[in-house]
């Protein structure tokens, strides 16, 4: 089982000047440890739920995977997800082919319909009812594929107009930067998986555990039916919404013995959240007391 850890705090003890060393830091320790993706978030400010709030620090999220494209060789890089209101579907092409380029193939683009209204309003970019977010997330996922192909012509939509959907450089990844859909909603979310993703993500955790996930990948395959696409070549991927003690060698060996009833239906990627001040050390403690055991999963 492939394995990802998906940073969702900058609150580093040292402040703003700290950021960018231990950044840096998670990228060398994540490639040591033998993970095989690395994430953020995308928002404009923490989430309700965090000790600081929207006060806490929070990094734009295409410029931070640069950050890390630089300090890093081998894993992947993305947003876990982006919302489609954050940038126009045009420019989020262009963005992700750009980090695709730099990074040598390592991009993903991981998407979803946005929530988070809050920051929104505050710094005035528009957030629409959630029915059109998803009309708008459907369009989003045509236009990146279309700048993703040889087809550089017009796209007319309801919500976007593109006169020309040129993009060169093309991607260094092929045939394009794999797509990623977050989120489980069984009538839409899912029907966008099966008709443009190459792997959802999915939230886990031990109360809920895979039998509750087993539901949404019966729902999943059947709107892949109806759509005359593959199942079986959508990744599924699950972020782990539980807390972990990576340095307790018994606590990695419960949660690899977890996973495998997750592997056991077809889950492929687990993406786990460093709930501490100091992620470098969290990701330490993973390569020492769980990848190793996920890699016979």
């Amino acid at each position: 089982m492939r394995i990802g850890v998906h940073v969702t705090s900058f609150a580093f003890p040292d402040g703003p000047a700290s950021i960018a060393p231990k950044l840096a830091a998670v990228g060398a320790a994540a490639e040591a440890a033998g993970l095989d993706n690395l994430s953020v978030m995308d928002h404009y400010f923490q989430m309700p739920g965090f000790a600081g709030g929207a006060t806490d620090p929070m990094l734009e999220g295409y410029t931070t995977l640069g950050f890390l494209a630089a300090h890093t060789s081998t894993i992947e890089l993305q947003l876990l997800v982006t919302g489609v209101t954050y940038r126009h579907p045009g420019l989020l092409a262009k963005i992700v082919t750009t980090l695709d380029v730099l990074s040598g193939g390592r991009a993903v683009l991981g998407m979803g319909a946005a929530w988070y209204e809050g920051e929104h309003l505050a710094l005035g970019v528009p957030f629409p009812p959630v029915a059109e977010r998803f009309e708008r997330l459907e369009e989003a996922l045509q236009i990146v594929q279309q700048m993703w192909s040889d087809d550089d012509g017009p796209y007319d939509g309801r919500h976007y107009q593109l006169a020309r959907t040129m993009n060169h450089p093309a991607p260094v990844r092929r045939p394009h930067p794999p797509i990623m859909i977050g989120g489980g909603g069984e009538r839409k979310t899912l029907r966008l998986v099966a008709k443009y993703a190459d792997a959802c993500n999915l939230f886990s955790n031990p109360d809920t555990g895979p039998a509750a996930l087993r539901g949404k990948l019966d729902v999943l395959r059947a709107h892949c039916d109806r759509e005359g696409t593959d199942y079986d070549r959508i990744r599924k991927t699950i972020l782990w919404s539980a807390r972990l003690d990576p340095e307790s060698a018994a606590a990695g060996t419960q949660f690899v013995e977890q996973m495998q009833s997750y592997a056991d239906i077809g889950v492929t990627e687990v993406h786990l959240m460093p709930f501490t001040a100091d992620p470098v050390e969290y990701i330490q403690g993973l390569g020492a007391h769980v990848v190793p055991g996920l890699r016979d999963v």
